[in-house]
């Protein structure tokens, strides 16, 4: 059981590096997969996605966010507020 979260955690980790370079070469269709396949594991292996994992993906169309390119990063008081290009806010605190 052990074994197979690590392998789990590992593929999760795998598939955001994969988005992250589909993103970067362009590819927001391959990278919106890959985000989807990494979800889909986490929900069978009832597992928590990373925080990084979860800060630079939109929950509404699984897109990898890259700021500036399709998502707009603004600072509030006390959090970060991330718009994706499909309309989708979210809001994350800091110090």
């Amino acid at each position: 059981m052990a074994d197979e979260i690590e392998i789990a955690r590992e593929r999760i980790r795998r598939l955001h590096d994969l988005a992250r370079e589909a993103a970067g070469d362009g590819n927001d269709e391959r990278a919106r997969e890959y985000v989807r396949r990494a979800r889909r594991v986490a929900e069978r292996n009832r597992l928590g996605l990373p925080r990084r994992f979860k800060r630079f993906t939109c929950d509404a169309c699984d897109a990898y966010l890259r700021p500036s390119v399709n998502a707009r990063v603004r600072l509030r008081d006390g959090h970060v507020v991330v718009t994706c290009d499909c309309g989708t806010q979210a809001r994350y605190p800091y110090e």
